[in-house]
């Protein structure tokens, strides 16, 4: 098969099986109209898709978003003679619910968004990030559960429900809320779920993270990756080797402290530790 014809699907999936990630390459195949059970999100990276979604036609240019509701009928194929590149994930219902919840939306109907083609860049690198998650190993619970929390923010704001509320402040659980907090220092070390902080604080989970952030103005998941950096920081001080500081503050490993260091101060561990103690 030439370059010109190559159509490649590549499936992987989160270590508890709650997103499916698709990377795609496609020229001369079209998909038959069909309908997922989940939620499909998209991001076309090379090359134009055309597709039919809600009644209409529809042209996603590199950067476009998709967002297919679930049980949206829809096709779709390279729309211009260069080969079509783009990431989806699907992500069931089941486990956005919860979260939609904690954001406000409280109804037992399935949210929907009625545009299936956005230019939206934040929920773009929302998708194209936890695409990056899902097809590499190197990411904690915390995280994995912070990209679910952002991408389901953007499906209630893109919806028109989200509950503008949510940033009110908070009178009387500062105490449980405090408890959470001591919780995640003492445990910075360990793959910490929200669950587990949700427990310390005597809340449920998503109820927790609604008040948390509102108390705070930070999401849990943040907050964690906070003090992960944080903690990382002052054992790189004490010239401690990197790869044992990433197993003291909790990162999965050396490269993933890297790239949440760097994103943060501007430089790798090594090269901050060099400045700081040379």
């Amino acid at each position: 098969m030439s370059a010109k014809q190559e159509n490649r699907f590549q499936f992987s999936s989160s270590q508890k099986q709650l997103v499916t990630a698709l990377e795609a390459t496609m020229s001369d195949f079209s998909y038959t109209k069909h309908a997922h059970e989940e939620y499909s999100l998209g991001v076309t990276l090379k090359g134009r898709q055309d597709f039919f979604c809600q009644n209409a036609f529809h042209k996603s240019p590199a950067g476009g978003v998709l967002l297919f509701n679930p049980e949206d009928v829809h096709d779709g194929h390279s729309g211009v003679s260069e080969s079509l590149e783009y990431v989806m994930l699907y992500i069931h219902p089941n486990e956005l619910k919860p979260l939609f919840q904690a954001l406000g939306y409280g109804k037992e109907a399935t949210l929907r968004v009625d545009r299936p083609l956005l230019n939206d860049p934040v929920l773009r690198h929302q998708i194209l990030a936890m695409h990056q998650l899902v097809s590499e190993s190197n990411h904690s619970t915390i995280e994995f559960e912070s990209g679910l929390f952002h991408i389901a923010h953007s499906l209630v704001r893109k919806a028109g429900k989200l509950n503008h509320d949510f940033h009110t402040p908070l009178s009387k659980k500062d105490s449980l809320l405090t408890r959470a907090k001591d919780f995640i220092i003492d445990h910075i070390d360990q793959d910490i779920s929200i669950d587990d902080v949700a427990q310390a604080a005597a809340m449920s989970k998503y109820h927790f993270i609604r008040l948390f952030h509102r108390q705070f103005g930070i999401t849990p998941h943040q907050y964690v990756l906070n003090c992960r950096i944080n903690a990382a920081r002052k054992y790189l001080e004490t010239g401690l080797p990197s790869s044992h500081v990433a197993q003291l503050s909790g990162f999965a490993d050396n490269s993933h402290l890297n790239r949440h260091f760097k994103r943060t101060f501007g430089m790798t561990p090594k090269q901050y530790q060099l400045q700081l103690c040379s």
